[in-house]
C-alpha cells in the first residue's frame, strides 16, 4: 500500500508521515509539500531522517501533480489553516484549499485511489455557534453550516462538497473528518493557530500574551487533541476503508478535553513555574468564537475511537518537547 500526505512537511502532515512509518502502515510514505511555512524545513528535516521522500509541489499546480507516482491512498492535510488569514489573503486560501483539493481530486480519479480528507471544525455557521457560549452543547456532524464561516471555512466545505460530486462521478471511496483544535510536539503555534503551542511557549520564555474579545477574561473554551490520536485515527480510517466509506465525522477533544484560555494559563503557569502578563482586549475578530466542543458520538460508534491523551498529558507533553528544542524553536515561534 502506497500513500501520499498532501502537506506533509506540516505539524500534522509530517507527524502522520513518520507514525505510518514506524507503525509500518503502508509499504511507502510520501510527501507532497511546497515548504513555504515557517518551521516545513524543520520538519522536511525530520522526514528525511525518517527516509520520507518529500516532492516540493504547490498542490495548485496539477501538471506536476499528474506525474508524481499512483497511490493506494491520499492523505489531504494541504490547507491554508488559519481563518484569520483568510481574511488577508482569499486568493490563497481558495487557490489551495479549494483548487488544491480539486487537484488532488482529479489524481484520485485517474489512478483510482482512495482519499482521506481532513476537514474542519469551522465549516459550521457562526451565528449558530455564537449562541452556544450559554448553553454549550457538544457540536455534532449535524449542526448548522448554511450561514457565513469564514472564507476557510467556505473553501473547507466546498472542498467538502467537491468530494461527494467526484466520489459519485468516479466512485472515489473517501472519509471526511472534521477537526477542531489540535496540539502537540512540532506544532509552532501563532495567535490565529496552534493556541496551546503559543500559550505554552510565551510561558517558557516569560512572553506577553492577550485575552482577547468576549469580555478579554479568557473565558473562551475549545477541546483539544493530541496529534497521536489523530494519527490513530486516520489509520483506523484506512485500515477499514473498503467496510467504512463515503462518511463525514467530527472527531476532536470531547468534553473531557475541554479547556477555557483561562484554565490554559493556571496549567502553563504551574508547569514552567512563570507568571507572564496577560493583558484584556475586548473587542475580537467577525471569525472568533466563545465555544467550540466536539460530539465524538458518531467517530466512536463507527471506530471505536476516543481520544486517549488527557488536556493536562497534551500540555504537559508539549512542554518537554519545547524545553528540548528550545534553542532551534526560536527561530520559529515568536
Amino acid at each position: 500500500m502506497k500513500i501520499l500526505i498532501t502537506g506533509g512537511c506540516g505539524f500534522v502532515g509530517s507527524n502522520l508521515a513518520i507514525y505510518f512509518k514506524n507503525n509500518r502502515i503502508g509499504s511507502k510514505i510520501n510527501s507532497l509539500d511546497n515548504l513555504s511555512r515557517k518551521g516545513s524545513v524543520l520538519n522536511l528535516n525530520r522526514l528525511k531522517k525518517n527516509k520520507i521522500k518529500n516532492f516540493r509541489i504547490d498542490v495548485t499546480n496539477y501538471k506536476a501533480i499528474k506525474k508524481l507516482p499512483r497511490y493506494d491512498f491520499i492523505v489531504d492535510c494541504c490547507a491554508e489553516a488559519a481563518v484569520e488569514t483568510s481574511k488577508k489573503e482569499i486568493d490563497k486560501v481558495f487557490n489551495t484549499n479549494l483548487v488544491g483539493t480539486f487537484n488532488i481530486l482529479k489524481k484520485c480519479a485517474k489512478d483510482k485511489s482512495k482519499l482521506i480528507f481532513l476537514s474542519s471544525s469551522r465549516v459550521y455557521t457562526i451565528k449558530k455557534l455564537l449562541k452556544l457560549e450559554k448553553n454549550r452543547s457538544l457540536i455534532s456532524e449535524t449542526f448548522d453550516t448554511s450561514g457565513a464561516k469564514s472564507i476557510y471555512g467556505f473553501s473547507k466545505l466546498s472542498s467538502e462538497n467537491l468530494i461527494h460530486e467526484f466520489s459519485f462521478l468516479h466512485k472515489i471511496k473517501y472519509i471526511v473528518t472534521r477537526f477542531g483544535l489540535i496540539a502537540g510536539p512540532w506544532q509552532f503555534g501563532k495567535q490565529e493557530q496552534g493556541v496551546v503551542s503559543l500559550w505554552m511557549w510565551r510561558h517558557i520564555n516569560s512572553k506577553k500574551l492577550n485575552y482577547i474579545g468576549f469580555g478579554g477574561k479568557g473565558s473562551q473554551i475549545r477541546d483539544v487533541l493530541h496529534i497521536s490520536d489523530v494519527c490513530k485515527l486516520i489509520t483506523l480510517q484506512i485500515k477499514k476503508i473498503n467496510n467504512i466509506h463515503n462518511l463525514t465525522i467530527n472527531a476532536g477533544g470531547g468534553s473531557k478535553n475541554a479547556i477555557s484560555l483561562k484554565n490554559l494559563t493556571k496549567i502553563c503557569e504551574k508547569i514552567t513555574s512563570n507568571k507572564i502578563k496577560i493583558s484584556s482586549k475586548k473587542t475580537t475578530s467577525d471569525y472568533d468564537i466563545p465555544y467550540y466542543v466536539t460530539n465524538n458520538s458518531k467517530v466512536k460508534k463507527i471506530y471505536k475511537w476516543r481520544p486517549e491523551k488527557k488536556i493536562l498529558h497534551i500540555i504537559q507533553d508539549m512542554y518537554k518537547w519545547m524545553l528540548s528544542n528550545k534553542k532551534v524553536l526560536k527561530k520559529y515561534i515568536i
